[in-house]
């Protein structure tokens, strides 16, 4: 039987599994790390704890499984997007790295607007400027460190960099080089003209390949410290939404995928760049060859039921606690007993501030139309349908770049209550599809991985294989005309709260 190794390098830490060729999970292992905040709004990572815990993580899974290192065919990587890790000559880190969620570099994104223009910026990058990607980050170091910007030798993103200490090569690939900024999407090579008109040297960037090319192969250093082979491949790899998709089997156009987690992600492949001109979805290179992908994000997804649960949910903690029933089963359950629309209540998901429809780091979230008839149930179910409407602002957007949707499938924690499964489809209208597939980033990488090794022939093929339809859920035609109308409002609260 033959392997394969895929590392999923997380915020909160890294993933490495092994699956056999069939796509089935051997071992698992998770190793955590510290994230710092030195100012409000900043967030940083040492670069040094990822490597440490993916050393950690593929010992343990070679020596638990007791697979022989020379049967693991390839190895994939995926990892949180657009962090910037800056890699000085000797190949060492110059500063911690400034990761995804960081909101420090307003001033360079009015900067970068100004210098290449907004629908300039779109049409070659697919979207905005925007806080959370790498080259604002590149521009804070130059504008705020600028001896930290003079050792620059190459500029990596955090999977990138577990690359560089598996291999001693400095690359990418074109699903997470997306999320740089520095990318033309159209041509899936570095924009030259975007570059120069920022005062920023090509040469400090990686080469960049498609994602399932095999970029290098592990070292004899590398494969000491983690039981490896020496030579075994390693791939181009995906940003975390690539791979996830991946994952999901959200490798051809018609096919979406909408991930209930932390926050909630609504994503489409296409056959061709495709870009919404004012910048409410990203629009990336997919980590299939010749396909690109539609993202569109709702920043307070899972988030809002977690914030819910801490704030307002003792009692129902304490039973979680008591029982041993898991605390969103008894939530949900909760929600269940409200009424489609909640008894009138309509929750606003901007906890965090908002990415899709409206791109507001500041708009705060609400709940309307509360009254004396109102109970705990509604409130809870109220997120559901809250988050929901969100999520349906993505697919409307999507829906109206031309995409035709033949099948969603869902997943992610809040995919796996029935009770919200059942809201969504009901809001959209539209039947929605569990999947089997398990390790979502890692298998992702994992498929890519094999297909580097001439395991499968295509990401397709391999998807075809191994990603399986499981549960179908179909929508209540009976609440369509009574959602429209919540669906309404819901849009129209935006306006009427943003400066609050």
């Amino acid at each position: 039987m033959r392997y394969l190794l895929g590392l999923d390098i997380g915020t909160s830490g890294t993933k490495t599994a092994l699956f056999d060729e069939d796509g089935k999970t051997i071992q698992t292992a998770t190793y955590g790390y510290e994230l710092f905040q030195p100012q409000v709004g900043w967030a940083e990572q040492d670069p040094e704890d990822w490597w440490k815990a993916c050393v950690k993580g593929i010992k343990d899974v070679i020596e638990k499984s007791g697979v022989q290192a020379s049967n693991i065919k390839g190895i994939g990587l995926s990892g949180q997007m657009h962090g910037l890790v800056l890699v000085d000559k000797n190949h060492n880190v110059i500063r911690n790295s400034i990761i995804w969620c960081d909101q420090r570099t307003e001033k360079e994104c009015d900067y970068m607007t100004k210098v290449i223009g907004e629908k300039r910026l779109i049409k070659i990058t697919g979207n905005p400027a925007l806080t959370g990607f790498t080259l604002s980050k590149l521009l804070w170091v130059r504008n705020n460190e600028p001896n930290n910007f003079e050792k620059i030798y190459k500029v990596l993103l955090p999977k990138d960099y577990i690359r560089f200490k598996l291999t001693d090569v400095f690359a990418t690939e074109v699903s997470d080089a997306s999320g740089m900024q520095m990318l033309d999407i159209n041509t899936r090579n570095w924009s030259e003209e975007l570059l120069d008109d920022l005062n920023i040297d090509k040469n400090i960037l990686p080469n960049v390949y498609e994602s399932v090319v095999v970029s290098g192969h592990v070292t004899e250093a590398a494969a000491k410290l983690t039981k490896l082979q020496v030579n075994t491949p390693v791939v181009g790899g995906a940003g975390d939404q690539a791979a996830g998709a991946i994952g999901n089997g959200i490798v051809s156009e018609g096919i979406i995928s909408t991930v209930i987690g932390t926050s909630g992600v609504v994503f489409a492949a296409t056959d061709t760049p495709r870009f919404d001109e004012k910048g409410r979805v990203h629009t990336l290179c997919h980590a299939v060859p010749n396909k690109w992908h539609i993202m569109g994000v709702t920043q307070g997804a899972g988030l809002s039921l977690n914030w819910f649960k801490r704030t307002f949910c003792a009692k129902e903690v304490e039973e979680s606690d008591k029982t041993k029933v898991n605390i969103y089963d008894i939530l949900t359950k909760k929600a269940s007993k409200s009424k489609p629309g909640s008894n009138g209540i309509i929750y606003l998901p901007y906890l965090m501030g908002e990415r899709t429809p409206h791109i507001d780091p500041n708009v705060k979230g609400a709940f309307l139309g509360v009254s004396l008839i109102n109970n705990h149930d509604d409130f809870v179910r109220s997120i559901l349908e809250g988050v929901s409407f969100s999520l349906k602002n993505c697919l409307d957007i999507i829906e109206g770049m031309n995409v035709n949707i033949s099948e969603i499938r869902v997943s992610g924690g809040g995919a796996e209550s029935d009770v919200w499964r059942q809201i969504l489809a009901d809001i959209f209208q539209h039947s929605l599809t569990t999947v089997k597939a398990s390790e979502g980033g890692a298998l992702g990488v994992a498929i890519l991985a094999g297909v580097g090794a001439g395991i499968y022939e295509s990401v397709e093929d391999a998807c075809n294989r191994i990603v399986k339809g499981k549960e179908k859920v179909n929508p209540n035609t009976d609440l369509k005309d009574l959602y429209s109308k919540i669906y309404e409002t819901y849009n129209s609260a935006y306006p009427r709260i943003k400066d609050i």
